[in-house]
């Protein structure tokens, strides 16, 4: 049993990690057996993770068909964004005199990293680094229920951009707003720090339903997965 779990707890990690990062696009079906046999999965090991994915509402269940990839609707991201545009400014502000500024640096410093990788590598590793640097802002505050609530909001946000810019062929940019917020830190400027939080999230809102939008002109199967609210 406890090999089983062992098991499964991989792939839904694997499962998990290929969703967030669109190698399972967003709408698509998938079957058990196609699962089982492209990760090299047993059944009980592929239910497992299933059904963990379901939890986290990354796939739905549909009888006698399988599976679908959770969609992503235009709600979805004004929802998300919504949410950060909120909840980040409030951590960042809160956060003042607190956070571990050498930490930050090292974290927007290990955004720019440059690979000599596929695009979908170096988006993933941008947005894992990009992850770290916001959260390790909402850590600060001591606030675990905003911690996890912010946390979930950055793995959904992978996925929007995964799509976007993936698909676009182009890296998302975060110009200087992690710089800028790192010296209204240092400064203990809260006013400072929460207005560069919240024009950062709509400054990377504009940025990413522009890709996306440019996905939907581009690929016009994706029509349906961005807009099924609005036709079924």
């Amino acid at each position: 049993m406890t090999n089983s779990l062992s098991l499964s707890e991989q792939a839904y990690h694997t499962l998990r990690r290929d969703i967030l990062t669109c190698q399972m696009m967003p709408g698509t079906l998938v079957t058990e057996s196609e699962l089982m046999e492209r990760y090299q999965l047993g059944k009980s090991t592929c239910r497992l993770a299933l059904a963990r994915l379901s939890h986290d509402f990354l796939v739905e269940s549909r009888p006698r068909k399988g599976y679908r990839i959770a969609p992503i609707t235009l709600q979805d991201v004004e929802e998300i964004f919504t949410l950060r545009a909120q909840l980040e400014p409030l951590a960042a502000r809160l956060a003042v005199r607190k956070v571990d500024i050498d930490l930050l640096r090292k974290l927007e410093a290990d955004c720019r990293i440059e690979l000599t990788a596929p695009l979908s590598t170096r988006i993933d590793v941008f947005m894992n680094a990009n992850k770290r640097f916001h959260l390790a802002i909402a850590e600060a505050t001591g606030n675990s229920h905003l911690i996890r609530t912010l946390s979930g909001l950055m793995d959904e946000m992978a996925r929007l951009v995964a799509l976007g810019f993936n698909v676009q062929g182009t890296k998302p940019e975060i110009k200087h707003d992690h710089n800028a917020m790192i010296e209204a830190f240092i400064e203990g400027d809260a006013k400072r720090v929460e207005f560069i939080a919240r024009r950062h999230i709509e400054t990377f809102q504009a940025m990413t339903l522009e890709k996306i939008y440019a996905t939907l002109s581009k690929e016009g199967t994706l029509l349906p997965v961005l807009f099924q609210e609005a036709v079924e």
